[in-house]
C-alpha cells in the first residue's frame, strides 16, 4: 500500500472516530484522548495529520460537508432535463440522505452549528455550505418562477429543510425521512404553483 492510500486511511480513521466520539459523548468530551482511544493509536498521531482538535474537527466538518454535497449532486446529475419540481425534490432527499440522518452526522452537525459561532473557520465552512444549498434551490426554483418569487421560495424551502432536519435531530428518535419529504413535497407543489 502506498503511503498517500495509508494516509487516506488513517485520515478517514480519525475522522470516524471523532464522529463516533461526537456521537457517543458530545463534543466537549470528545478529547484527543478519547477520539485516538477510539481509532487505536496515539494523540501523536493525531497532531501529525491535524495539528491539533481543531484541526480535526474541521476536516470532519469538510468530510459531512462533502457528502452533503455529493449526496445532492449526485442525484442532480442522474435528472438531466429534469423539472424544477423533480430536481427539488432530489435536493430534498440529499438532504435527508443517510449519512446525514445518521445519529452520529446529525450530532455532528449540530456540535458543528454551535461551535460554528466561536470558531471562524467553522463558521466559514457552515456558511460555504448553507450559500451552496440555497444558491442550487433558488436556481431550480427559478426555472419556473420569476426572480424574486424564486428566491423567496428557495429561502423558505431551505428553511423548511434545516427546520425539519434540527427537529428531527433533537427528537432522540431516529429522523423519519418519509415525513420530511411529505412536508417539502407539499411546499414545493404550493411554491410552484401559485398564480
Amino acid at each position: 500500500m502506498t503511503a498517500s492510500r495509508i494516509q487516506l486511511r488513517r485520515r478517514r480513521q480519525l475522522i470516524d472516530a471523532t464522529l463516533s466520539a461526537i456521537d457517543e459523548v458530545g463534543l466537549q468530551d470528545a478529547t484527543i484522548m478519547e477520539i485516538a482511544r477510539r481509532a487505536d493509536v496515539s494523540t501523536g498521531i493525531i497532531s501529525h495529520y491535524f495539528k491539533d482538535k481543531n484541526g480535526l474537527l474541521e476536516a470532519t466538518m469538510r468530510d459531512i460537508t462533502y457528502q452533503l454535497r455529493d449526496a445532492v449532486l449526485s442525484r442532480l446529475q442522474a435528472l438531466p432535463g429534469a423539472d424544477a419540481e423533480t430536481r427539488l425534490l432530489a435536493i430534498v432527499a440529499g438532504n435527508f440522505d443517510e449519512l446525514q440522518t445518521s445519529s452520529a452526522a446529525m450530532k455532528a452537525w449540530l456540535a458543528f452549528w454551535s461551535s460554528s459561532l466561536h470558531h471562524p473557520l467553522l463558521f466559514r465552512l457552515q456558511r460555504a455550505s448553507n450559500k451552496r444549498l440555497l444558491s442550487t434551490i433558488i436556481h431550480e426554483f427559478k426555472k419556473e418562477l420569476p426572480v424574486e418569487q424564486a428566491r423567496l421560495a428557495g429561502y423558505g424551502l431551505t428553511a423548511m429543510i434545516d427546520g425539519l432536519w434540527l427537529r428531527g435531530a433533537l427528537s432522540g428518535e431516529p429522523f423519519d425521512v418519509a415525513k420530511a419529504k411529505i412536508i417539502t413535497a407539499a411546499f414545493i407543489q404550493q411554491q410552484l404553483t401559485r398564480p
